[in-house]
Formats: structure tokens, sequence, C-alpha cells
């Protein structure tokens, strides 16, 4: 049974109990600054868990794209774990509880597409001071595997386990909703699963499914009841395939081996011909999926947030191809196969194959050549240590490894994160703690001298207050507004310059515009100036204001309390709103017709244009 298979049978198991699909959205998440990436199924509901109505009712099914870095990233290369995956979940808001839901779910993994039973073990709550054990659950799920000649007793098929395993909730502050949660394991191992706990040893498991019992609600004293109770169920489609088609290891499914097949066509190695090449072909399948699914949805390489992310995906891969022997070409060769693996379900993805290919491609040779030169200087500095002291070879302490970092990183621009991987290469341990604290002491210190010989530095990028200048300032907020329209909402700026001349503004895009896009963008700005928006600010706290949507220099250092300036008649119905310093004309009517006359590429994905006024 294919992946896409056994998410058309998902779908239509739910949608025959009344389901009712929502979207699968874009990785980037809508109105919330705080999350790079939306990293579960669950995460576009948030606000439907917690009371407001959902347009489709009360019964929801779903696929959703998702991507975890902050503690999968470094663990890609083992069987089971990728960056990227999708998310099949099913949601009941206050209507069906734990008697639909746990039926369910097993009804699907065993009757609908055929797992074993016997290789099926659950996990639920067992309880403690916040709320009791889950004895409903125990009950159901002892009549579950019933129905399949299965004695599940506690211990032997069913395992109670403490709030860090079997607990979901969102948050700790109060109002917060939150609940007991049971969750279905797979046994990858030999003989019967019975009487093994899947959490002690998970080296013989895969969770594959996760039923949340949203019932309570946090207070200033603990946990109350809901008299609304939600399930949340979520399941990993990519595992679910993984043990649905017989194997164990993820990379050798329908999702991933064509991916594999390619890089051993490619190369001339074997998937299986050693550890080395097996854990290289894992990160370049994953890493590559990942990075084609973010360009998919608008992320374009660099120094920041979701594009340092997309940068340092497609930096590993070259790093994990460079293993396998891939000296360069490695995305013409391969992000052809990764678009037709997925575009059964992301058809789109067949016209914009050129351009993700063409925007890899440009990322991998300038790493290319900071990986070579990089990878070489290290290896120079590197030969006199070893793990051990003795005369042979030196004793490699924090201290030498920040030095030889920063140097590195500094001279070729080689990154941290690579010379750790080099450690780790040759057999190098180093306490990573004391590493990760004296690494940015040495940045910062780097940087307080640099800026011994710049104290002059003009805030916003104003050479003056002079009227025009103030005029340009606020131009470059509806120029950015515009680009972002026009453009996509990738847009963002990473600099600007103004003078009683022009302004000049640096964002992030890969490639110049078009003279329909720049004709565009004059245009927005111009029907701006006629419609006489008024321009304001207020005071607010920074956090407040990134919620409310105000744009901003993602590493800028703001105060606690900011300043958004608005155009518009309100803060929430504002054609513009950034964090400022200022300062602004009062009305877009005082602002003349722009034209763009000049434009740059920076590199790295990023663009330059000029604008004056006619």
């Amino acid at each position: 049974m294919t992946t896409q298979q056994i998410l058309e049978k998902y779908l239509a198991f739910y949608k025959n109990k009344d389901h009712k699909q929502v979207p699968n959205v874009s990785l980037i998440p809508e109105g919330d600054a705080t999350l790079l990436f939306v990293n579960s199924g669950m995460f576009p509901l948030v606000p439907y868990l917690s009371g407001e109505p959902h347009p489709l009712g009360k019964r929801l099914v779903n696929v959703q794209r998702a991507c975890r870095f902050a503690t999968d990233l470094d663990e890609v290369g083992d069987r089971t774990h990728t960056v990227a995956f999708h998310m099949i979940g099913n949601w009941s808001l206050g209507d069906y509880f734990k008697n639909e839901q746990l039926p369910w779910a097993y009804e699907f993994l065993v009757e609908v597409v055929g797992l074993d039973p016997h290789k099926l073990i659950a996990t639920v709550f067992q309880g403690d001071v916040d709320a009791p054990k889950d004895e409903e659950a125990i009950r159901i799920l002892q009549d579950i595997f019933k129905k399949y000649g299965i004695e599940a007793k506690e211990g032997v098929r069913i395992f109670p386990r403490p709030k860090e395993d079997n607990w979901w909730q969102r948050g700790d502050a109060v109002g917060e909703l939150g609940g007991p949660d049971s969750e279905v394991h797979y046994y990858l191992g030999e003989g019967s699963p019975e009487g093994k706990d899947p959490i002690v040893n998970e080296d013989e498991f895969i969770e594959i499914g996760n039923s949340v019992f949203m019932q309570y609600r946090k207070t200033e004293t603990g946990w109350e009841e809901l008299p609304q109770k939600n399930v949340d169920f979520g399941g990993g489609l990519e595992r679910i395939a993984m043990v649905v088609q017989g194997k164990n290891d993820i990379f050798e499914t329908d999702s991933f081996w064509p991916i594999i097949e390619k890089a051993q066509e490619v190369t001339g190695k074997k998937y299986h011909e050693n550890e080395e090449i097996t854990v290289a072909m894992r990160v370049l399948a994953d890493h590559m999926r990942a990075s084609v699914l973010l360009a998919m949805d608008g992320v374009r390489p660099s120094n920041k947030d979701q594009g340092y992310v997309l940068r340092r995906l497609i930096r590993r891969m070259v790093r994990a191809g460079r293993k396998l022997g891939f000296e360069k070409d490695l995305s013409v060769k391969l992000v052809g196969v990764v678009t037709e693996t997925m575009s059964w379900l992301y058809p789109e993805l067949t016209a914009k194959k050129d351009e993700i290919q063409n925007i890899f491609e440009m990322e991998e040779v300038k790493f290319l050549k900071t990986l070579v030169k990089g990878s070489s200087e290290v290896e120079k500095k590197l030969v006199e240590y070893g793990d051990v002291g003795g005369a042979a070879k030196k004793l490699l302490t924090t201290d030498d490894a920040v030095q030889i970092a920063f140097d590195v990183f500094q001279s070729q621009g080689y990154p941290v994160e690579f010379f750790l991987e080099d450690l780790k290469d040759r057999g190098i341990n180093l306490d990573l703690a004391d590493f990760d604290e004296k690494f940015p002491k040495k940045f910062e210190q780097h940087k307080e001298q640099s800026r011994s010989g710049s104290e002059q530095k003009f805030k916003g990028g104003l050479a003056d207050n002079s009227e025009t200048v103030v005029k340009y300032h606020t131009t470059t907020h509806l120029l950015q507004r515009a680009l972002k329209n026009i453009l996509g909402d990738h847009v963002r700026q990473i600099g600007s310059n103004i003078t009683g001349e022009r302004l000049r503004f640096d964002f992030v895009h890969n490639k110049k515009l078009t003279e329909e896009e720049i004709s565009r963008v004059e245009k927005f700005i111009s029907e701006s100036v006629a419609q006489k928006y008024p321009v304001n600010y207020v005071m607010m706290p920074k956090a407040e204001a990134v919620k409310s949507g105000a744009l901003y220099l993602v590493g800028e250092t703001y105060p606690d309390e900011v300043k958004v300036y608005y155009i518009g008649e309100s803060l929430e119905r504002a054609l513009s709103k950034e964090l400022c310093g200022g300062p602004h004309v009062t009305n877009t009517s005082e602002l003349g017709e722009v034209e763009i006359y000049k434009q740059e590429t920076l590199g790295d994905g990023k663009q330059r244009v000029y604008a004056r006024f006619k």
C-alpha cells in the first residue's frame, strides 16, 4: 500500500464518520511570529480547540506538512527521524470522546491498512496530583484488543506512563488546555512485544499515533474538568507507511526510497554499503525533501529565520553529498526526483521544479567553495590534536576549539556546526555545553572591538531629519508593503539607506524585479499617496507589537516598549505597520510619486532597489 493510498483511506475513513477536511496549510505560520514553522497538524486549529467555533463544524480531519528542527535535526541519520513529515489528524471539538476515538483509531490501523494488532502496544496516563489515572482509556483499550483476540493486561499490552510521556498541554499559563493522551506504538523487534514498555525499550518500537483528550483547563490551583472535551489525534503518515509497507527503516519507504535510488545511481555507492554511507544518504534524502517543501512555501536561503534554516539544510546536504562523492550538481540531479515523489500531494511542485533547482544550485555552488576551503583549514588546525593527551596528539581543550571555530568562521565563513561535526567525524569528544557558553562570548568580544571604530550610527538609516529624508523614510514603509504584496510574503527588509536624493532598500528575494513588477510597485505607492492615509504611531510592549503583525528587522535589538508606526485609519486595519523609531510624515499626501531607477542583486537571495521622487 503506497503512502498516497494510506492517506486516501484515512481521509475517506473519517469523512465517512461525518468529518470535514481542513486545508494543508503553508509551513510558514500565519499570525504567529514566535514559531518558525508549523510543527504539527494541530497548530492551525489552536483557536478552535480553545472554544472558537470552526466554520466546518465539530468533526475535522486533515493532513498537514510539518517541520521540526529543535530536536530532530541532529537525530536525522537514524532509521526513523526526519525533519519534514506529514501529520494525519482528526479532531472532535466538544463532540465525540474516548469511546469513539480509541476504537476508530485502532480500526483504521488494523482493519483498514492491515497492521498486525499483536504488534501494537498502548500507553496511557498513569495519574498524578493533577488528574487521576486514565482508567476509562484502559477499559476501552482492553475491549479493543479483546475484539482482535488479545487479552490486554496492564504492564503487558497497556502501559500507564507519567505526565512527561502521556499528557499534552500547550503551555503552563493559567487557562491553557491539556489532558491525558494514549499513544500507539508499533513493535519492530523479533518475537512478541508483550511485557515490553515501549518507552523503556524505545529502540524496538516506533510511535505511530497519539490520541489527546483535552478535558482539563489549568487554574491557579491545578487542573479542572472542562464542560467541552476535545479530541486531537495525530499520526505520522510516513511512519505509518513504514510499518504498513513492512519496513524497519523509514528511508526504504516510497516517500524516500526513490531519492536514495537516485543517489545510488549517481554515486555508484550502495545504501547499505557501510554505516557512514547509509547515514549520509539518509541526511541527503531527508534534507532535500524538507528543503523542497520549504522552497515550495516561499522560503529562500538567507541568514535569518526560516531562510537560515533552509540555508543550513542545503549546506548539510552538500556536506553529506561530498561524503558520497557529489562534488557538484547535487541539486540538479536530485530536485527532480524529489518533486516527482511528492507531486501526487503537491501538483504545484511540477511547475516550481526549475525555480527550486536554480535556487538550490546557486546556494550549493557558493557553499562548496566555502566548504572546500573551510574543511581544508580545519584539517590543518586539527592535525596536532586528538581526544587524549600524549606525545603523539595534544588534547583539544574547549578554549582551543572555540578559537579554531572562530578563526575558520572569520576567515572562510565556515559554519560552527560543521566544525563540531568535523570533530565528531574525527572521534574528538568535546564538552559541548562549555563550548556553547564560550563561543558566543568570543563573538561578543569581537563585536565590541569592531564597534570602537564605528561609534557613529544613524538611527533608522537616516542621514538627517530634513523634510525630504523624512518623506523618503515613510516611503520605505510603503515600498516594503508593496513588495510583499506583489512578490510574496517572504520579502523582508534587511537594510536601508536614505539621503536627500534617494532611498535604498535591501530585501530578501531570489531575483531582480521585472519591468511589470516595478510598474506595479510604483502604482501601489502612487495610489497610497492619492488615498491620503494618515500616518500615526502607538507605544506598546514589543511582544504585543509583534503579535499585532507589525513588521520588524530580524536581528535588530528593540527595547521592551516600542514605537509602532502605522499607515491607515487604525492599527488593526492599517495598510502598513512597522516597529520604527521615526520620524515620519503625518499623511501620505505629503509624499510624491516614486520611481525605481536602479536595482542590484546582492547574492544570497538578496536584492537592492534604489528609488526617488519623480
